[in-house]
């Protein structure tokens, strides 16, 4: 029996009855096992080795271009979604070779300068980034081959992001409860980073959070994550695994600190006014690129590729995928004059 079976049936033996099993995970194209991964781990390693999620690195979480090397990007924030929603997935007997895999794509999408990017491109193309994510494991990955994810894992990647819509949203939620667990985890971890972020910049100080708040979740940032967590392993096991839940005190006093973020840090006059800057950068280069769609470098590629590729969708994909840094490199090509001599 190869390595890989052994771990399929370790999790038939050992995972809870409602836990994604790898061994019944689809793929859009079949193609051969591994010896010693399950398909779920092969997608995380796909995820993890692409071009995209080494590109995260270098794009905003929340603060512009900081001048510190402390402050999250885009690459820590899924890090530190993948640590939590692992744990939660442990605790419960889920998958967590699932979890890892839908937590490490779910942001690939994500355009430079955080959601600034992403408010440019809603206007003008209907962009969402979890569906950008979902295109780039699809499509737009491996040269334009795309990763030949497993379903679930897409189906995560695709249902990550709940907004403002209640924890549970029949006819939105993912199929699994493993895509549930990063639903959640997404939002415990980027209300606790970036408040810290925001008393290391100076906006806030732990003290100005509201009592009532720091009275139910705790006074620093562990402590919050370990009230929320626990809370979430504790009330799914005693709703009998029906959806990944916590309990109504901890939801509510998680989402007035999330609202509490918006209204003293994200929506704060020093963070809107350095993100405006991000909004016009992209704004300029997705309007340069839908005029000169053949300057982008894999327009023809994909062309030939795919038997069709739209200069709107590639004006998108193009600038969407960009790092903040060659955002504005870019930016400053094609907009800003180079001082020249005459001989």
């Amino acid at each position: 029996m190869s390595i890989r079976k052994q771990l399929e049936e370790y999790e038939q033996q050992f995972l809870h009855p409602k836990a994604s099993k790898s061994k019944d995970a689809v793929r859009v194209q079949p193609e051969k096992e591994c010896d010693f991964r399950t398909k779920f781990q092969r997608d995380r390693d796909r995820i993890l080795h692409s071009k995209a999620f080494r590109r995260l690195k270098h794009k905003t979480q929340v603060f512009l271009s900081p001048e510190g090397d402390h402050y999250r990007t885009r690459m820590t924030h899924t890090l530190e979604v993948a640590q939590i929603a692992r744990t939660i997935a442990k605790a419960l007997r889920l998958n967590e070779d699932l979890v890892e895999a839908i937590a490490l794509g779910h942001d690939l999408g994500h355009t430079p300068f955080g959601h600034a990017g992403e408010f440019i491109l809603k206007e003008g193309a209907s962009y969402h980034h979890a569906r950008q994510s979902l295109r780039v494991v699809e499509k737009l990955a491996n040269e334009g081959k795309g990763l030949n994810l497993t379903e679930e894992v897409k189906d995560g990647i695709l249902k990550h992001s709940k907004g403002n819509s209640p924890l549970i949203a029949e006819g939105n939620m993912p199929k699994t409860l493993e895509g549930e667990i990063v639903r959640i985890a997404d939002k415990i971890a980027y209300i606790n980073h970036d408040l810290e972020d925001a008393v290391r910049a100076r906006l806030i100080a732990e003290t100005d959070i509201p009592l009532e708040i720091r009275n139910i979740l705790g006074k620093t940032k562990s402590e919050r994550i370990t009230t929320i967590v626990k809370s979430t392993i504790f009330t799914t096991i005693e709703n009998n695994y029906s959806h990944i839940v916590m309990e109504e005190k901890i939801y509510k006093a998680m989402y007035d600190l999330r609202q509490w973020l918006f209204d003293n840090v994200y929506l704060s006059k020093p963070v809107v006014e350095e993100l405006e800057k991000g909004k016009g950068i992209v704004k300029a280069l997705y309007e340069y690129y839908l005029e000169h769609y053949e300057e982008i470098p894999y327009y023809e590629k994909y062309l030939n590729l795919w038997g069709d590729y739209d200069p709107k969708q590639a004006a998108v994909d193009y600038v969407a995928g960009m790092t903040d840094r060659f955002a504005l490199k870019t930016y400053e090509r094609i907009f800003i004059p180079k001082s020249w001599h005459v001989l």
